[in-house]
């Protein structure tokens, strides 16, 4: 049997590097290649085609959550796997309704992620054993679901002037006009009923889209 071919994403480089490791040690998984922010995982992944995405939640530019978005609507035949250090159920009911299959806490160890490559791989659900039930029951219950105010470039927006970034540098960032980038902001600001910028930042920092 072939080895399972994984896209591994995370930004920072020595922990990158230890989680290859750490993936590789074992026959059946092999690291097709790597990316260090959302954005370059869609387009690695559209490119090289992993067996499975392992994305990190937090990611600079675009989080791991609003790229797995973007990735399960152009490729849905690649899985991905989410990996982060967050265990609240708004974090973890994102990731799922954004088409993650697997869930894992960064502070289990290293065979619980590769028991979720497993399952996935074969078409199952994993999520880490340190999520609590309710969570899971949450999420399956579809008739009060979770829904998010802002549009997936509204969120990427967001995002980004959380990093800091000034709507000219966004604009840059995105191929949009500045003016374009001034609107998609008066109107995350009036969705979210919020107006100043330290009140976009604390959002951004309550619902996972910056650490």
């Amino acid at each position: 049997m072939s080895a399972i071919r994984v896209l591994l994403v995370e930004d920072h480089q020595m922990v990158r590097e230890g989680l290859r490791s750490l993936l590789e040690a074992t026959p059946d998984v092999t690291v097709l290649a790597e990316a260090e922010d959302g954005a370059e995982a869609v387009r690695v992944a559209e490119e090289r085609g992993p067996d499975i995405v392992v994305m990190d939640v937090s990611l600079p530019g675009l989080n791991g959550i609003d790229a797995t978005s973007r990735l399960h609507r152009r490729r849905p035949d690649i899985p991905v796997v989410m990996l982060s250090m967050h265990d609240d159920a708004s974090t973890v009911d994102r990731a799922l309704r954004a088409g993650a299959r697997g869930y894992v806490l960064k502070g289990v160890g290293v065979e619980c992620l590769h028991d979720a490559i497993r399952a996935v791989h074969q078409g199952e659900v994993y999520l880490s054993s340190g999520i609590s039930d309710y969570i899971l029951q949450g999420y399956l219950n579809t008739d009060d679901p979770q829904v998010d105010p802002l549009t997936d470039r509204e969120r990427e927006i967001l995002q980004l002037i959380a990093e800091g970034y000034t709507s000219r540098e966004i604009a840059d960032r995105l191929d949009l006009k500045t003016k374009t980038v001034q609107n998609h902001r008066a109107n995350i600001m009036d969705k979210l009923d919020v107006r100043t910028t330290a009140g976009l930042v604390r959002y951004a920092l309550s619902n996972g889209l910056v650490n």
